[in-house]
């Protein structure tokens, strides 16, 4: 998925962005509310870690902007506040679910996990095709009997061109969903990930090249 975490302690936002990139999400940092409902604006979000109690503008306004709109992301506010009313509240706004501080990062990532199977199809607990099976839990993928290791963004790609299913997928939609904001959209870097697929998946080769269009596995 691709996530913006809005947290105005550097720390903690940091710690939660690498817990979440740890498990091959594409993640983006801002430190404010106004920050957020600009990225909320420009990127393509499938969902949104917001702190409540921000400065200046407040996590509800935040929440209240970036769900205002044809299919917002979804939310999981954070805050230190956890009481019944403060969660009823959170939820009323647009919130989709809310986690009191201090949180453990398991449960953290578990409640992401549910939310990303809102923002999208579930993804099958295996995914098989061309000689590929892919358990998406354990994130390991096999091809022929022979386990594949594959690094988080090229297990992020692997992933997305196999949920196509056989339908082209463009360099720009593999920028957006594996990779955060920091990557250059002019970076031949989802040519290189191909080729290292492409490698590391053998012969037959089964990652095919449409010109001007995308990829797609066969």
């Amino acid at each position: 998925m691709r996530i913006l975490v809005v947290e105005d302690e550097p720390l903690l936002a940091e710690a939660v962005a690498e817990w979440l990139r740890k498990s091959a999400h594409a993640v983006d940092v801002v430190m404010d509310g106004d920050s957020a409902i600009e990225r909320a604006s420009v990127n393509d979000y499938d969902l949104v870690v917001l702190d409540r109690d921000l400065p200046l503008l407040h996590g509800d306004d935040v929440c209240r902007r970036i769900t205002a709109v044809e299919n917002p992301p979804r939310v999981l506010m954070l805050t230190a506040a956890g009481s019944l009313d403060d969660r009823v509240a959170g939820l009323v706004m647009g919130a989709d679910d809310y986690l009191p501080k201090p949180f453990a990062f398991v449960e953290l990532g578990a409640r992401v996990e549910a939310l990303g199977r809102r923002s999208r199809p579930a993804a099958p607990p295996v995914l098989v095709r061309a000689g590929l099976r892919v358990d998406t839990h354990r994130r390991e993928v096999v091809r022929d009997g022979r386990y594949v290791p594959l690094s988080k963004k090229e297990y992020a790609v692997l992933l997305e061109l196999l949920l196509a299913d056989g339908a082209p997928v463009s360099a720009e939609q593999l920028l957006e969903k594996a990779w955060d904001e920091n990557i250059d959209p002019f970076t031949g870097v989802v040519r290189l990930t191909i080729l290292k697929l492409r490698r590391k998946l053998g012969d037959p080769q089964i990652i095919e090249t449409e010109a001007g269009v995308g990829y797609h596995i066969t």
